[in-house]
């Protein structure tokens, strides 16, 4: 029999059924990498102690679906937090785990079986990560948003992300965007009245859910701790929303009220453009 690293993890109907969504579309697609060898509990706990500080975030798992401010911590070390994950009452994730050899292989084996679909929509796939997510039983992680295009592969537990259309203004104003863009907060305003424009996808273990760029969710776990991975990567398409969005901010600062980049295959172009000449030039960061 073939190891968990030899084996294809996306299989022919994922890879199809990806292909015709992305990179707009959220979905659920199959995987199979079930019990790897480097996704157990104890792994990720030693794969904690081998990353910097900066890659490692965990607080408080009973959380509300909107906060203003990063939560506080449970006084657990990390390491402790991962071993214990089903009775800490925690949420952690680990940060661009591509920074450790072992885990940069698998991360790269599993963008590579998807590669072919993803530059044949957005061109080349650009600054692959990936982020490990341990949650207790009940945890939720709050509103906000990424800028990466992101498969969150669900590998033990259960949750139900809630997702929300991307570029809605109505579930996250363009000067949020305009500010995140600038290094502000991810975290976004959450108000009951926005529950009724999401779409919740439940995930169990072999499931995987597909994240377009900057699309607003939350993620509440199931009744048992949860590990789930988180493979992503950047296209000239998402640097360059970005930067449009740069130039939106720098627009609204002298009383223009600009219009928002168009999504998904609207290029950007002249507003990215703009951006990187007013970047090069140090009038803006």
């Amino acid at each position: 029999m073939p190891d968990q690293q030899s084996r294809e993890i996306f299989g022919v109907a994922a890879r199809l059924q990806f292909a015709a969504a992305y990179p707009e579309v959220p979905h659920v697609l199959r995987h199979e990498i079930a019990h790897h060898p480097l996704l157990t509990l104890e792994a990720l706990a030693e794969l904690s102690g081998q990353l910097p500080g900066s890659s490692i975030e965990y607080n408080r798992g009973d959380l509300p679906i909107g906060i203003d401010r990063k939560p506080g911590s449970t006084g657990l070390s990390i390491e402790d937090t991962i071993r214990h994950i089903a009775t800490t009452n925690s949420w952690a994730v680990l940060k661009n785990i591509e920074q450790v050899s072992a885990y940069e292989a698998l991360l790269l084996s599993l963008l590579g079986e998807l590669r072919s679909e993803i530059e044949a929509k957005t061109g080349a796939m650009l600054r692959p990560q990936g982020f490990i997510f341990i949650s207790s039983p009940d945890a939720v992680t709050p509103y906000h948003f990424d800028p990466e295009h992101n498969i969150l592969l669900q590998l033990t537990g259960s949750k139900v992300m809630t997702q929300f259309p991307a570029g809605d203004s109505t579930f996250a104003l363009d000067q949020v965007h305009e500010s995140y863009h600038a290094g502000g907060a991810r975290e976004l305003t959450w108000h009951d009245d926005l529950a009724a424009g999401g779409y919740d996808f439940a995930l169990s273990p072999g499931e995987a859910v597909y994240v377009p760029v900057m699309a607003p969710h939350f993620v509440r776990n199931g009744a048992s701790s949860s590990i789930s991975l988180s493979i992503t990567w950047r296209s000239d398409w998402s640097f360059a929303e970005a930067e449009a969005r740069g130039f939106n901010r720098v627009l609204r600062k002298y009383g223009i009220a600009p219009i928002a980049p168009g999504r998904w295959p609207a290029t950007n172009y002249g507003k990215s453009l703009a951006f990187r000449v007013l970047r090069k030039l140090s009038a803006v960061k």
